[in-house]
């Protein structure tokens, strides 16, 4: 348990910088931007796909956990936001590192996942043409819900206060799922892919929504160990959005069916990625 507490915390406190920062700019642009500022930041989402893309391709939870934040205030679009889920990959490259893998294999794999991701975040976009033409949603919103006083006490104070009550809110249901894992136990899991092969990009996919950067761990091994193909490793990747997911549910309050779609849409997305890789290369 203690090593289960510690893991957990670790987590947390690599996000920490992330979320703070997230924060500290969104209540920036709300007090101390104009309205004209705004809206030139909503016209320009439209080639937001491409740098979400390239920014999830970082190995780091704290990208999606930022552009989750930047979502739900409407500063980036709905394919923006799919992008950067699709292209983060958290712990693969320093796993791939650590494990010798060649540079060519590393380099196709994040190659894939940054095409994907770029396609199918403009295609969510020309789909969800009315949400991402919607009105932005004002960082005083989030600020109304957290009751934090910003303009009572300033933008650092209050984006302190931000992070530290998602952050509260994200290790205990961290710290749930890493108990449900240690229990259940990583051999298990592999045992049971390894007996359901041809379901691979579908089990594959299923674990990488699990709102914890251990899923990309447990599938960039599983590929390591032959146990998963390149298809079923892309899959899995692809759906593994870290901490965002968790941030989406607690930050996007009244929006459910919005939440459960974005999350619909990304297990979708890793499934056909996945048997398309499997079936035409």
């Amino acid at each position: 348990m203690l090593d289960i507490l510690k893991d957990t915390f670790v987590d947390i406190v690599k996000l920490l910088p992330f979320l703070f920062i997230t924060y500290l700019i969104m209540e920036y642009i709300e007090n101390k931007t104009s309205e004209k500022f705004k809206e030139k930041i909503k016209k320009s989402g439209k080639f937001g796909p491409i740098f979400g893309g390239m920014a999830g391709i970082v190995p780091q939870c704290g990208f999606a956990a930022s552009a989750t934040n930047l979502y739900v205030t409407r500063f980036i679009s709905i394919g923006t936001l799919i992008a950067v889920y699709l292209a983060t990959s958290d712990e693969m490259l320093p796993i791939f590192i650590s494990k010798s893998m060649p540079l060519n294999i590393i380099l196709e794999i994040l190659a894939i996942k940054l095409v994907f991701a770029i396609f199918f975040g403009f295609l969510i976009d020309c789909i969800f043409k009315k949400i991402t033409k919607g009105e932005i949603q004002e960082a005083q919103d989030i600020c109304e819900q957290d009751n934090c006083g910003c303009h009572e006490h300033g933008i650092v104070k209050s984006s302190l206060k931000h992070t530290l009550n998602i952050i509260i809110y994200i290790f205990i249901i961290t710290l749930i799922i890493n108990i449900v894992i240690a229990k259940v136990g990583q051999e298990n899991i592999e045992i049971f892919i390894e007996n359901h092969k041809a379901l691979g990009p579908i089990i594959s996919s299923l674990i990488g929504l699990i709102p914890n950067c251990a899923a990309s761990v447990i599938i960039t091994n599983l590929y390591i160990t032959n146990v998963f193909n390149m298809a079923s490793l892309i899959a899995g990747l692809l759906t593994g959005a870290g901490v965002g997911l968790l941030i989406l549910f607690r930050m996007n309050k009244g929006h459910w069916k919005e939440n459960f779609t974005i999350m619909g849409l990304l297990y979708f997305i890793g499934v056909i990625s996945g048997l398309f890789i499997q079936i035409f290369i």
